[in-house]
């Protein structure tokens, strides 16, 4: 045979795609892995033509699963963010839309076992360290996809899989806010910058000359704001401490402005090249504790909530997004304890992923 198989699931997670792996069937070396994700993918061509990616990043991301040896955890989640177009892998940041499809991928490869009408995952992400507990709707023959939970960007309903994040401050620069400074100022542009599930650069729309509201397809098309952003960007990640800013997915970029539709405040996230279709499981996390945290770029923009845990919506380019976040205010800012969301997965593929025999011969 010319190619190597590899098993996967292909699976939605929240409203991102893609393969979900058994780690200890891929490459040990992280430079032979690359080779292979990208080749799985078909990274190198808008498009995706060769491979099984869809022309956008939030359809060229890799889930990588195995027993975990943490004493708290069941499952080791590694994530990777392929490129589009430039050949390239980030092993940096983790994806939280993406875990939300590790519990049903875990059982489903038979790394866990399926409980009663609900299964407890609890997800260690091998980027950050972040823990996560996942609640997986579950019968004696398996997941359950089916279910009434809609999530914006989405479309229909399906089963719930309820979320809760912890120990997710400071997994990428060790750090809430990693320049030290509640705002910073970059090419005469306000910013925050905060590290809670991911690392970001958030700035108010009005200070780029923009509403907040615009749509993602909007967003892509200004390219005096990317350009503008992208240096904004790189100041900020090395003042938080960042290296290879520029081909780098981290930081991440956000613009928060009032609200527009009944939620707490306006977000678009960036990805940062593109404008995301809807919201980041991880992004939402870190742009709900700006907002609550007194003193951000955020200050002034939403009533803020003296109920713990508080909810705060984000309303972004497809919807509305709902972060449940447990903290406490502090000198330095929030003690983020814990912060929850319900998004939805489900299979949508299983079999075997062809790769190259000249790019992987196997194990």
């Amino acid at each position: 045979m010319t190619q190597t198989a590899i098993p996967y699931r292909f699976m939605r997670g929240g409203t991102s795609r893609g393969p979900y792996l058994n780690r200890a069937d891929l490459p040990e070396d992280q430079e032979a892995l690359a080779k292979v994700l990208i080749a799985m993918v078909g990274s190198g061509h808008p498009l995706n033509i060769d491979g099984i990616g869809g022309g956008n990043a939030v359809t060229t991301k890799v889930a990588m699963l195995s027993r975990s040896n943490d004493s708290w955890a069941d499952i080791d989640y590694f994530f990777a963010q392929v490129s589009v177009e430039d050949r390239t892998v980030d092993f940096k940041p983790t994806c939280g839309n993406i875990l939300t499809g590790v519990g049903p991928a875990a059982i489903e490869m038979g790394l866990i076992e399926a409980t009663g009408s609900e299964t407890t995952v609890k997800i260690n992400a091998v980027n950050t360290g972040a823990r996560v507990v996942a609640v997986v709707q579950t019968a004696p023959d398996g997941v359950v996809y089916d279910g009434d939970a809609a999530i914006d960007g989405v479309p229909g309903t399906a089963a719930p899989v309820a979320l809760q994040f912890m120990d997710t401050i400071g997994g990428a620069t060790g750090a809430f806010l990693p320049t030290g400074q509640l705002v910073d100022v970059f090419d005469g542009v306000a910013v925050t910058c905060m590290d809670v599930a991911m690392p970001m650069v958030i700035a108010r729309a009005a200070d780029f000359g923009l509403t907040g509201y615009e749509s993602a397809e909007a967003l892509n098309d200004n390219k005096d704001f990317f350009a503008r952003m992208e240096a904004v960007r790189i100041q900020a990640g090395e003042a938080m401490g960042m290296t290879d800013i520029a081909t780098s997915v981290t930081p991440k970029f956000g613009l928060i402005a009032p609200a527009k539709d009944g939620g707490t405040v306006a977000a678009r996230y960036f990805m940062p090249w593109k404008a995301h279709p809807t919201m980041a499981v991880t992004g939402a996390q870190c742009l709900a504790s700006c907002v609550l945290t007194p003193g951000t770029v955020a200050e002034g923009m939403a009533a803020r909530s003296n109920d713990r845990p508080a909810t705060v919506t984000l309303e972004h380019a497809s919807g509305q997004i709902d972060v449940l976040v447990d903290y406490a205010l502090t000198d330095d800012g929030i003690d983020l304890r814990s912060a929850g969301l319900v998004r939805t997965a489900r299979m949508l593929a299983r079999g075997e992923v062809m790769i190259p025999r000249q790019v992987w011969a196997g194990r």
